[in-house]
């Protein structure tokens, strides 16, 4: 996996899984979907990013890579809480301070109280697409084999080949599986255990 360190490399090596050496016109198209299923799957630490959201009456656009909301915080260091959209307006409908709720509405952040508050956003990004322009990227780099099986099953379902598309999913999941217990020990490997319940 080590010789596969940017877009024209993984292109060879995909071509070559798949055993496949005509769809490299098409390698841009395998690549985008690929992205898009780990994108809805994957939510690791690389994928976090902090970013200020100023609102202007309660409302913000949300940044153009944004996937989910990790933590948002209102100016005096309160963690916001989330709500659907109608929850969010009934319960702080007349309240004035700084917001304490928030929703997503498509790609904008709806913030109640409504004010002109600036707030610290930790979310999770989408994965910096792969090109011949931008050819790495940090999932390139730390897991190759991610990047390398999702590819060979999106050229596998374009060749309608059942069997190597079941088998380049699982080589997929189990990959991704890997990346997600790295990142959690990565996290949590020092972690203190801390009972919830009162205890006698």
């Amino acid at each position: 996996m080590s010789t596969i360190s940017d877009y024209g490399s993984l292109l060879i090596d995909a071509c070559e899984y798949a055993g496949r050496n005509d769809v490299a016109h098409l390698f841009a198209r395998f690549v985008g979907l690929c992205e898009a299923k780990l994108n809805r799957k994957l939510r690791i630490a690389d994928m976090e990013k902090v970013s200020d959201i100023v609102l202007t009456d309660g409302n913000a656009d949300l940044p153009a890579d944004f996937l989910e909301v990790r933590q948002m915080t209102a100016p005096n260091g309160l963690p916001l809480s989330a709500w659907s959209l109608t929850e969010l307006q009934e319960r702080y409908r007349g309240f004035s301070g700084y917001p304490a709720g928030y929703a997503v509405v498509g790609n904008q952040l709806q913030a109640r109280p409504a004010n002109g508050a600036t707030l610290s956003l930790i979310y999770y990004a989408k994965i910096p697409p792969l090109t011949p322009a931008a050819p790495t990227n940090w999932l390139l780099e730390k897991a190759p084999d991610v990047y390398l099986y999702g590819i060979v099953e999106e050229i596998a379902i374009y060749g309608a080949d059942v069997d190597k598309a079941t088998a380049a999913r699982a080589l997929k999941d189990d990959a991704i599986k890997g990346l997600k217990l790295t990142d959690e020990r990565s996290r949590w490997a020092n972690g203190q255990f801390v009972i919830g319940a009162f205890t006698p």
